[in-house]
């Protein structure tokens, strides 16, 4: 989409630390972090809720999920992390392209709404 934050990220308009990127996603760090490691996982085809996934894109999420835990020492998940995926304004989704929020380097309590 034109007008989307992660696809202009993707096709390099707006710059971002990246820290992977093949084919199918892109890593970088997240500009707001929550935790002492804060990335976004970020597949290449846009779409907005995993509900709206068609086959390639679901292919192209169990990519993403693979390849994370491969990438433990980049992303400092050596004692542990957490993902998050929000679907929906109510959960907190900002910009409306699925991402993964990849979360590491301290402990985490849990935190209900």
């Amino acid at each position: 989409m034109d007008d989307c934050i992660f696809c202009k990220i993707i096709r390099g308009e707006i710059p971002s630390t990246k820290v992977y990127e093949d084919d199918y996603m892109l890593i970088f760090k997240d500009i707001e972090p929550k935790a002492k490691n804060h990335f976004l996982c970020i597949p290449k085809s846009h779409f907005k809720l995993l509900s709206e996934m068609d086959e390639c894109q679901s292919e192209m999420l169990l990519k993403c999920l693979k390849k994370i835990p491969e990438l433990k020492k980049e992303l400092g998940l050596e004692n542990g992390y957490r993902l998050v995926i929000n679907q929906g304004e109510d959960a907190g989704q900002s910009v409306f392209h699925l991402h993964i929020h990849i979360l590491s380097g301290q402990k985490m309590g849990w935190t209900p709404a």
